[in-house]
């Protein structure tokens, strides 16, 4: 069979097709990662992957995670257990683990079996979230960090501060880093300011027209660049899921991401609302 790959969406995700994953030559590999790096999510449908063959396909990509905060399998640790009745629901907009000082640079997901409706999962692209910007507001998000933490995970002594507009080291292009769930201040700000920046910039990067959506069948394999996109796992269902999932770390960020920033807003007095603020 031929590898062909086609669009899912117009602005993110491909489908790939003609390909088992397990007998990749090195030749179809290059074209897998240099779509990947095209298209930020890749599709591989009907795949039926082991934990062990799912492990080896993400190694391909880079050195694999052992998820700090997530159910493992006992003889394949690389590779995490999502049940959706302990735990294993995301619907909530996010990029992964962005509250580590190392996050994932890429995810590599399968369904074993999941619900014969629902529970579709959506990505959107980060980088057109920046590009659709207006020049002014570019240029202000280049200067501004964003703290990320694990508090939504029961962990908030877990943090990571870095741009809120990130370099890909691999691409050069810039894209929108903050997110929903592990993203709770710009600290260059006063606390209303970066609420409301915030809340603008977690809408604006979830526009409909930057994202694709997938329908799961079991044995679907995706994989997508966690440097820039979002993700959503849709909850509309109430039979159980299990997914399996590897992480894949790597360069996060490019040093060229690293410029010099504003620094951090110095809070002049204690209010009555900062018992509720979210560092």
């Amino acid at each position: 069979m031929t590898l062909k790959i086609h669009k899912l969406s117009g602005s993110v995700g491909a489908v790939v097709s003609g390909i088992d994953v397990r007998e990749l030559t090195d030749e179809s590999f290059a074209d897998i990662y240099g779509a990947w790096l095209n298209h930020l999510v890749l599709f591989f449908p009907d795949q039926h992957l082991s934990p062990s063959e799912q492990r080896d396909f993400a190694q391909r990509f880079g050195s694999l995670e052992v998820h700090p905060l997530t159910e493992k399998l006992e003889d394949t640790p690389e590779v995490t257990l999502l049940h959706s009745e302990r735990g294993g629901r995301a619907d909530v907009w996010h990029t992964d683990v962005t509250f580590s000082d190392t996050p994932p640079i890429a995810a590599v997901l399968q369904q074993l079996s999941g619900p014969e409706s629902g529970g579709d999962t959506m990505w959107a692209n980060q980088y057109l979230a920046f590009e659709a910007m207006s020049d002014p507001m570019r240029g202000f998000l280049r200067g501004l960090t964003a703290i990320h933490s694990a508090w939504p995970q029961g962990h908030p002594e877990m943090k990571a501060e870095r741009p809120a507009v990130l370099r890909h080291p691999e691409t050069g292009r810039e894209a929108l880093a903050v997110n929903r769930l592990f993203t709770t201040r710009i600290p260059q700000l006063e606390q209303s300011e970066s609420d409301a920046l915030l809340a603008h910039l977690f809408t604006w990067g979830e526009r409909p027209e930057f994202t694709c959506r997938w329908t799961w069948t079991p044995g679907d394999l995706v994989i997508w660049d966690n440097r820039c996109t979002r993700h959503y796992a849709i909850g509309d269902y109430d039979s159980e899921r299990i997914m399996h999932r590897v992480t894949v770390l790597g360069t996060y960020i490019s040093d060229e991401s690293e410029r010099v920033q504003r620094p951090h807003f110095a809070e002049t007095r204690l209010s009555a609302s900062s018992a509720f603020v979210r560092s």
